[in-house]
């Protein structure tokens, strides 16, 4: 499985992005995607996922009620809207995918990596 992630870009705090995250190379079989990031100077970290059905996600607190996390699977991509965006969300976003029906909130447990897209959040 291959991971194109996407739609990043500089925005105003209070303003809103949608990032994608494209499946390619035949990724049969279901699948969680989960998605990180690494703010400047600080380790990775845990932001959201979801569960193949689409029916399970699971956010970081802080993203909580501004980020939404969906996907197509007929399209093999998974969004994260990201609504109400303040400077602290400034970071190098990252999805990755892992074959599995749970959620799974651990950069260990991916298998599968995407390049990151930046995301900046002016003050």
């Amino acid at each position: 499985v291959q991971l194109q992630a996407s739609g990043g870009g500089l925005v105003q705090a209070g303003g809103s992005l949608r990032l994608s995250c494209a499946a390619s190379g035949r990724p049969g079989g279901a699948y969680a995607v989960g998605w990180f990031r690494r703010p400047p100077g600080k380790e990775r970290e845990f932001i959201s996922t979801i569960s193949w059905s689409g029916g399970s996600t699971y956010y970081l607190d802080s993203v909580k009620g501004r980020f939404i996390i969906s996907r197509d699977n007929a399209k093999n991509t998974v969004y994260l809207q990201m609504n109400s965006l303040k400077p602290e969300d400034t970071a190098v976003y990252y999805c990755a995918a892992k074959y599995g029906s749970s959620l799974y909130t651990r950069e260990s447990h991916y298998d599968y990596w995407g390049q990151g897209t930046q995301v900046t959040v002016s003050s």
